[in-house]
């Protein structure tokens, strides 16, 4: 069980600050629930404690610096649907993940697609929004996780790349 303060990731809902555990109201007798409220969202969540749900601790700060000198070796993935309402279904499935790694190959995916279908004159606005999602979410964590405001962490996730390229 998490304590009250722990900073938790919560599916896409990205970072939450566990704020109470204990029981509802209006849930089920004797079942504890998390209070978690998002850091860069304003809701809050309430989640059984017993859930098999998408909760999982934040990156440590050696588990991001890990996960940024790999990026360059994580490959896109090559999507060959054609379909609206099929691309879709694979981007909310592909989007689902909380895993930072899946993340950066979801956003490698995307931007993939978006430069070669802007490159044919057509607007990616499915891309776009996915890719957005992506980004605020896998860009919350590491900002967390490395102690830096989160519009920092593109720049620092560059010059980490250029400095691991160098040596």
């Amino acid at each position: 069980m998490y304590p009250i303060g722990a900073l938790v990731v919560y599916g896409r809902n990205g970072v939450c600050r566990v704020r109470d555990v204990g029981e509802l109201a209006t849930g089920e007798r004797g079942r504890l629930y998390y209070t978690l409220e998002p850091l860069f969202a304003k809701e809050t969540i309430y989640l059984p404690v017993d859930t098999k749900g998408p909760l999982r601790a934040v990156l440590t700060r050696e588990e991001a610096e890990k996960l940024i000198r790999g990026i360059p070796e994580i490959q896109a993935e090559t999507v060959n649907i054609s379909s609206l309402p099929a691309l879709s279904r694979y981007y909310q499935q592909a989007g689902r993940t909380s895993d930072c790694g899946e993340l950066v190959r979801f956003i490698k995916t995307l931007r993939a697609r978006r430069s070669r279908r802007s490159g044919a004159g057509r607007p990616g606005n499915l891309e776009e929004r996915y890719l957005h999602q992506a980004e605020e979410q896998l860009e919350g964590e590491l900002s967390v996780a490395l102690g830096i405001p989160r519009e920092q962490v593109g720049g620092y996730i560059d010059m980490v790349i250029r400095k691991t390229a160098a040596s």
